[in-house]
């Protein structure tokens, strides 16, 4: 069964203006078509683009901007030719809700890189003409392509960082065929992405390395997220002692950096994926031809991956560490998000807090 006309009953936060002050909205969500589905959200995740585009640091932000692209939820409505979703379903949506659906990446699986008209999930011109609108928000109505499927056993909270910071580094991981028992692999930065890069390796049965500037998260880093090594990214000695002795990198760092020590420490053929957005990157062009070595970009995957994440989470048991807060500290949280305190992801208690 699918809704005639839209209703304008959705509650959000949002920023009015370039402070990304978050405060109470009321507006309306588009009416269900034929292929949508409509989703109780019941979590949001915090992730810094969130921050980004409350604070128009791209200079392209059209208020009011509700945020929130890691999103959880339970389908309450679905429209008439929606087959893959029934009501009470444990859904997700991530970073996008539309692409053109005939380009050869669509056509690929590979949505996030639609050469027309990718519409990510707030702060984009929707195909109604309508602004979209994210998850910090009671609802939202999303085509059902955009949508994946959460096992019920999977804990909800747990399921809304994946849609960001999980596919962010597990899609490389799997391109770049970082799941070979055995291989070593390091993470340069240890957030929201970096811990996930983390448990991904672990589970892919790799040597894990974490490379961060802060000797605090050493203790937390090889207990409590199972990595094997914890080096201090300043450490020269240590760093030189690891020389070619990586196949893969992961960087999620996206404060400048030289990216030569990092390169130093790939074997003949290793691959450095940069997955963090830094302002620019610095390296040796003859650092990489010398030993074949490669530097990969990457962004969140395409449906198909995504959905073979979570499956992948929910086999073996993987959980993003999470700080569950109300909707009320959302403002505090994207301080504290900016100042990287905290460990490792907020999740929005959107069911619960939201009223």
């Amino acid at each position: 069964m699918s809704s005639l006309t839209a209703n304008d009953d959705c509650l959000g936060w949002a920023a009015k203006d370039a402070s990304g002050v978050l405060s109470p909205y009321n507006f309306s969500r588009r009416a269900v078509g034929s292929d949508d589905v409509s989703i109780k959200i019941t979590h949001c995740g915090v992730c810094y683009g969130d921050v980004v585009w409350t604070r128009n640091k791209h200079g392209d932000s059209m208020y009011p901007v509700v945020p929130g692209h890691e999103i959880a939820g339970i389908v309450k409505e679905v429209g008439s030719n929606v087959h893959h979703f029934k009501v009470g379903d444990h859904v997700g949506v991530g970073t996008y809700v539309n692409s053109c659906r005939d380009c050869e990446y669509c056509n690929d699986g590979l949505e996030v890189h639609c050469v027309r008209e990718l519409v990510y999930t707030f702060n984009r011109v929707d195909v109604d003409g309508t602004i979209t609108k994210g998850g910090y928000s009671s609802y939202i109505v999303v085509h059902e392509r955009y949508c994946f499927k959460i096992p019920d056993k999977y804990p909800l909270a747990s399921a809304a960082p994946l849609l960001c910071a999980g596919i962010t580094v597990y899609a490389p991981m799997v391109r770049h065929k970082m799941n070979q028992p055995g291989k070593s692999l390091g993470v340069i930065g240890l957030g929201g992405l970096g811990h996930m890069a983390v448990k991904f390796g672990k589970a892919f049965g790799l040597n894990v390395t974490i490379f961060s500037t802060s000797l605090s998260k050493k203790q937390e880093a090889l207990t409590l997220l199972g990595a094997d090594r914890f080096v201090v990214s300043a450490d020269q000695e240590q760093i030189e002692a690891l020389a070619k002795s990586f196949d893969f990198i992961i960087d999620t760092a996206s404060g400048v950096h030289s990216l030569d020590p990092y390169i130093s420490l790939l074997k003949t053929a290793g691959v450095l994926v940069l997955v963090g957005f830094p302002s620019e990157a610095k390296f040796s062009p003859a650092i990489l031809n010398l030993g074949m070595k490669t530097i990969s970009g990457s962004v969140v995957g395409g449906t198909k991956v995504t959905q073979e994440m979570i499956d992948f989470c929910a086999a073996h048991k993987i959980y993003p560490n999470i700080e569950v807060i109300p909707i009320q500290y959302a403002n505090e949280a994207l301080e504290r998000l900016i100042k990287k305190d905290v460990k490792y992801r907020f999740v929005i208690d959107i069911e619960n807090s939201l009223k």
